[in-house]
């Protein structure tokens, strides 16, 4: 079973926009730390005293407006598209698996991601104690992965639960789709509002 699955099976994973947010938080701090640096005439008094944009940087770009101006457009262009493709990255939906299990021409049969969390929530309401289920197909075609959350009623025995979930329900999901491993991450939680405990 390889990590990346299982981290898929736990939850969505966030990495890119994490590493992404991080690089420009550390761009930003250095930038206003050299800018505390300089203000502050720890480079150098006479540094701290000019302006922000240095003259001959302004005299160049009085004379090469032309140029200016199309490199800003650029930026500006790359900066927005940055934006909107880190936007909707965001938004996308999980993406849900459809498993194909014959790819023989002509007689192809897939298992589409729906069908499968709709068998498994049915086999996982059908254990004794367990009020309602919910179950979703996470990963990838190559390396499917199930997300199930268990409903219990009072004085459920949550060790039984446990071995019924993984001897029937998830047996036989795997051996249904001919899988030998198959990460399942599983959230149970009590089905009433009072203050009773599960065993």
């Amino acid at each position: 079973m390889s990590t990346s699955a299982a981290r898929r099976a736990l939850g969505r994973s966030y990495g890119a926009e994490r590493t992404l947010t991080l690089i420009i938080g550390l761009v930003a701090v250095l930038a206003g730390a050299a800018a505390l640096m300089v203000g502050l005439g720890w480079l150098g008094r006479f540094r701290g005293h000019r302006s922000l944009v240095d003259p001959m940087a302004v005299r160049w770009l009085g004379d090469h407006a032309l140029y200016a101006r199309i490199g800003a457009v650029v930026l500006g262009v790359l900066l927005l598209v940055l934006g909107l493709w880190w936007f909707f990255r965001s938004l996308r939906p999980e993406p849900r698996p459809d498993l194909q299990l014959d790819e023989t021409p002509g007689a192809e049969l897939t298992v589409t991601s729906a069908a499968i969390a709709d068998a498994v929530q049915a086999d996982a309401e059908d254990i004794a104690g367990v009020t309602r289920a919910r179950a979703r197909a996470v990963g990838t075609k190559a390396e499917p992965a199930l997300r199930v959350t268990l409903w219990l009623s009072e004085d459920t025995d949550v060790r039984r639960v446990w071995s019924d979930l993984d001897t029937y329900v998830l047996t036989r999901a795997r051996e249904s789709l001919g899988l030998d491993v198959l990460p399942t991450a599983v959230r149970l939680e009590l089905d009433t509002a009072g203050p009773a405990r599960v065993r």
